[in-house]
């Protein structure tokens, strides 16, 4: 034996080396010191994968004394006896998303039987059936009128409500991020770039029922920057989730914008509500002279202007094929965002719109809907003091097109159907309430021919509930998007999201920056 005093400089440890005597100790020495080196490696690769594997993995340091050959040789035949154990642990966890994940595709047809079922934009059928196939809705209606294909999986729903997916107009899931301190506008930015595909935050919207999100950058920026409209698909990219809503360009989200008290600071951004108002109609003339220039240019490439991002994206705004989803809160700050909304002629969601109940009529005269939002603990800031849930039936009484968002994490996504069930209680109808959780989200992101209501072509995305959705003892019990299975209250690690516990959930509420 002899110590070795190099790998103590190094490492802190001294370690006592076991020089073997015979030929055979050699070789068995160096066939179980690879073997444990394999198997090592190979748990460690499992563990990252799987973190609640990796706290089993803790394989000590070991000091060989007189019998370290006999104790090597049990350590790695004790390896060699786990190692299936681990495997089978790691396949039985069916929420591991690893590069094997397979393609969202349903295999068979499926039949929901005996649910109470609402369509939001139809008929409700109380023993009803819905028929997926392919990914779409096939057909959906009374049980006695539904044909169940013969080799459809048949779901046993009696006591159960079957609706839509819902839509979320306004997430911060997904640990994405937005513009930085460098500028106030930040048209080129996309989060896209930055979105977790794996992040367990989807998770936990899975678990409220959503399957459509528009997630969006912070709103500490007059233009933080684009967003993106995503189904919530188990996948490896972030392009196996998108929602392209204009095929010809590829674009699959809006454009962030804010005013009010968020982009209030020292330069380059604004230290005035006029100020900021004063940049943002800058830059759209700039990008309107941009877009003059492009089409002087015609088919002669010589005569194009040099490529400017962010003037592009502000060009797509101003042809229509991009939104404005614009966060606002004070009622001045509403009418400042459709003023400009009027003078540059793009389209715009409203977002919070804290003060929607005083200007109500006026924003009902513009057209433009809102994606509102309610909280249910004091809070915040100043300027979101007057935030009343009867905000909903004063918008609904006037006329304009409304939906709610969980602006998650503000509003978690697990609680979404709580927002217009505390409407419905200041006067709000039941059917706005449907729509505003759906359909009404879904016209938001240009995805309404898709989803958001349960139709014949439309996309086979729906949840299970255990009873009425807006009665605080309901769970979600399923959700299926483009007609999989996707979360299950019965499967253990999916219920762990629904109901959280330890190190569940880890993902916060990366990019929602709002500069205070």
């Amino acid at each position: 034996m002899y110590l070795d005093k190099k790998s103590a400089k190094t490492t802190g440890v001294l370690r006592i080396i076991a020089i073997p005597d015979t030929i055979t100790e050699t070789f068995t020495n160096c066939f179980f010191y690879f073997f444990d080196l394999f198997a090592y490696s190979t748990l460690a690769t499992v563990s990252r994968q799987t973190p609640h594997l990796h706290s089993l993995l803790k394989i000590r340091n070991r000091i060989p004394g007189p019998n370290s050959q006999t104790r090597l040789m049990k350590t790695s035949l004790r390896t060699l006896l786990l190692l299936p154990l681990f495997y089978l642990l790691l396949s039985c966890s069916s929420k591991v998303y690893s590069p094997a994940v397979p393609a969202h595709a349903q295999d068979r047809p499926v039949a929901v039987t005996g649910a109470h079922i609402i369509t939001v934009t139809g008929e409700t059928h109380e023993n009803g059936t819905l028929v997926v196939r392919d990914g779409r809705i096939a057909a959906v209606g009374d049980a006695a009128t539904v044909a169940i294909p013969a080799d459809a999986e048949v779901i046993d729903a009696a006591g159960k409500v079957v609706m839509p997916g819902l839509v979320d107009s306004h997430s911060h899931i997904g640990e994405g991020d937005g513009g930085d301190r460098s500028a106030a506008l930040h048209p080129d930015v996309r989060i896209m770039d930055t979105i977790n595909p794996r992040s367990d935050s989807f998770r936990r919207a899975l678990a409220g029922g959503l399957t459509s999100v528009n997630v969006m950058p912070g709103s500490g920026h007059l233009i933080s920057g684009q967003t993106v409209y995503l189904k919530l698909r188990p996948a490896n990219t972030i392009e196996e989730m998108l929602i392209v809503v204009d095929e010809e360009s590829g674009i699959y989200g809006g454009l962030k914008l804010a005013n009010g008290t968020n982009p209030l600071r020292q330069p380059p951004f604004p230290g005035t509500r006029a100020k900021s108002a004063a940049m943002v109609r800058a830059q759209f003339i700039k990008a309107r002279e941009y877009q003059a220039r492009i089409e002087a240019a015609g088919d002669d490439p010589g005569r194009m202007p040099p490529r400017d991002l962010a003037l592009e994206t502000l060009v797509e705004v101003l042809e229509g094929k991009r939104i404005v989803h614009n966060h606002t809160h004070r009622h001045d700050d509403v009418l400042t965002a459709i003023r400009l909304a009027d003078e540059f002629g793009y389209r715009m969601v409203l977002h919070h719109v804290t003060d929607a109940w005083k200007v109500a009529d006026e924003i009902a005269a513009s057209a433009y809907p809102a994606s509102i939002i309610y909280i249910d603990s004091p809070g915040g800031k100043l300027e979101a003091i007057n935030l009343l849930p009867k905000s909903a039936p004063i918008l609904e009484k006037a006329g304009v097109d409304f939906g709610f968002h969980t602006d998650d994490p503000i509003t978690d996504s697990r609680l979404f159907l709580r927002s217009p069930a505390f409407a419905m209680r200041e006067g709000l109808s039941r059917q706005t309430a449907l729509e505003s959780v759906t359909i009404a989200n879904a016209r938001q992101m240009d995805i309404a021919d898709r989803v958001g209501s349960l139709e014949p072509g439309k996309d086979a995305d729906f949840i299970i509930l255990s009873g009425d959705p807006f009665s605080v003892y309901t769970r979600v019990e399923q959700t299926w998007i483009e007609g999989v299975k996707v979360w299950d209250i019965e499967d253990p690690e999916d219920r762990k999201h629904a109901t959280g516990g330890y190190k569940v959930n880890r993902s916060g509420g990366h990019g929602h920056y709002h500069g205070h």
